[in-house]
């Protein structure tokens, strides 16, 4: 690996690339088959990732026809990388195991391993037989949607596929590594003015956002719409106030610190509310919602832009949906993408029917979604939320403070890079888009620090 991190950093050709000769292993991210009962018994918040995630040598896979090797030179930690690391709320290897059950290919998924993450940037090494638009020297990130596009099913909008997946997720030998095996169609160009782990922190959560608010497959804002970010400061929710505000909506963020309000107003988020500050508390008791509590969320958001939400922008789930049903506008939509905080959720359906709302479900993005939300980082008019970065031995460090709520926006893992800074090549668009603006959230986090 050494001297493929040599010739990356030094840009080599692709030529020059494709002549390496391939390590028989790599380091990578994993949990264990053999681990993942570790938890059983535990509550959720007591599950601690440093425990499951193992970073150590993994064999290299054959590469399909239709697949690339990348040099991945950093990743970022998703909640779904949590998910796998406390075997929460199932074991990813039933997903493994049912792809390894598909294809001659998809056996090689089914090991007593997983290699865990849903983002990378990197450089292509290799590609397989069948690939046409890539070649190995190319720069790239890579999105997660993992598509069989020989079923029917994948075609027209293949996030309705009856097999996608989301790659280092639901399948194997994923991002947080020095090497990823992806599809062909997983590949985009990396945005030229940022660096690795800028790059690498982008394609899910950017992706999700987008067709949660852009897209006609989600609730796409219009002017003028005032749109609820919950937890507007992460990794998705800040995507979705870029998104917002780009479209020419109003965001209103709710957050759960004075700091975080800071981070939002420099991000140009005008109307943000302290869930902390004002001491929400939308469950009684475990079993029992309290209206007063929708009701005073729902003064609050008025009090602030005059209306309630045209759109909630909906991904905490159990503790949050019955409060987004009652404050969403008459006839709006609650567009929801997750539940971090548990997916059996309650709500008040006299208030989603009465008042013909809506409740509309997303799931990351198509190809075609993906790459025109990655174009809109490429042109510096969306911001990577980098707050952090970590080293790929830190990786269940970080893991743990994306578990813990501790971290604003998204958290980078340097996998083959040395050193962060590297990977701009376009300096003239990062003069342009301004090294403030590509730093707020690291200063915020620092400052928080």
């Amino acid at each position: 690996m050494s001297e493929i991190l040599v010739a990356a950093v030094q840009g080599a050709t692709g030529d020059e690339l494709a002549a390496l000769e391939l390590p028989a292993s790599y380091r990578a991210a994993h949990v264990r088959r053999e681990d993942a009962a570790m938890f059983e018994g535990m509550a959720s918040s007591d599950k601690d990732p440093r425990a499951s995630l193992h970073v150590g040598e993994v064999p290299l896979p054959e590469l399909a026809p239709d697949e690339a090797y990348v040099a991945v030179m950093a990743s970022s930690i998703n909640f779904n990388t949590v998910w796998t690391s406390i075997f929460e709320p199932l074991s990813t290897f039933g997903f493994l195991d049912r792809l390894a059950r598909e294809s001659v290919w998809g056996a090689r998924h089914g090991l007593d391993y997983h290699v865990v993450g849903s983002d990378a940037a990197g450089v292509v090494l290799r590609v397989g037989s069948a690939v046409r638009s890539w070649r190995p020297g190319d720069k790239v990130t890579v999105h997660c949607n993992y598509v069989d596009d020989q079923d029917p099913s994948a075609h027209d909008d293949s996030m309705l596929a009856v097999n996608q997946r989301i790659w280092g997720f639901e399948t194997n030998f994923g991002g947080l590594a020095d090497v990823a095996v992806v599809k062909a169609n997983q590949l985009m160009p990396k945005p030229a003015h940022l660096t690795w782990e800028e790059a690498a922190v982008n394609a899910l959560c950017n992706s999700t956002a987008y067709r949660m608010l852009v897209s006609s497959n989600g609730a796409p804002v219009t002017q003028g719409d005032r749109v609820l970010v919950w937890g507007a400061t992460g990794g998705l929710g800040s995507f979705a106030v870029q998104y917002v505000l780009n479209g020419g909506g109003t965001p209103v963020g709710v957050v759960s610190s004075a700091a975080r309000v800071a981070l939002l107003h420099e991000l140009g988020c005008e109307h943000v509310l302290d869930r902390t500050e004002r001491a929400y508390r939308f469950w009684a008791d475990e079993h029992t919602q309290d209206e007063k509590e929708w009701r005073r969320l729902g003064q609050d958001i008025r009090a602030l832009v005059g209306e309630d939400p045209d759109i909630v922008f909906e991904h905490p789930g159990r503790q949050t949906m019955g409060a987004s049903v009652f404050v969403c506008k008459r006839g709006g939509t609650v567009i929801t993408c997750a539940a971090t905080t548990g997916y059996m959720i309650e709500y008040d359906n006299r208030h989603l029917w009465m008042k013909l709302k809506s409740i509309k479900g997303s799931h990351f993005s198509n190809y075609r979604e993906a790459w025109h939300a990655n174009q809109l980082v490429c042109e510096g008019k969306i911001l990577p939320p980098l707050a952090a970065v970590y080293s790929l031995e830190d990786v269940g460090e970080a893991a743990l403070l994306v578990h813990q709520n501790r971290a604003e926006g998204k958290l980078g893992v340097l996998c083959l890079a040395p050193k962060e800074g590297l990977g701009i090549d376009d300096h003239e668009l990062r003069e342009r888009v301004g090294e403030d603006r590509l730093t707020i959230f690291r200063r915020h986090h620092a400052a928080a620090r």
